[in-house]
């Protein structure tokens, strides 16, 4: 048997089984982060559909701090007048 066939036979019987291994694996977590990144654009998609009330939400706020800082304005005027 001549080299050349000696290391056809080594190619296909050894490194081309590696190869096609190796191979599987790499697809299998090409497979596993395609489906994580699905999930992740399907949770970004719902979160979308909650951000719809932002601005409504965002009044309420601007209201309640506006409550707040009077509240806070009359109270420290009613201290300034026992303390002073």
């Amino acid at each position: 048997m001549s080299l050349w066939a000696i290391g056809n036979l080594v190619l296909l019987l050894v490194i081309v089984p590696v190869l096609v291994a190796l191979l599987n694996r790499v697809l299998g977590a090409l497979e596993r982060i395609r489906g994580a990144a699905d999930d992740a654009l399907a949770g970004g998609v719902a979160l979308i559909g909650e951000l719809d009330t932002t601005p409504a939400l965002l009044e309420t706020t601007d209201a309640v701090i506006a409550d707040v800082a009077n509240g806070a304005v009359r109270y420290a005027g009613s201290v300034a007048k026992l303390l002073g």
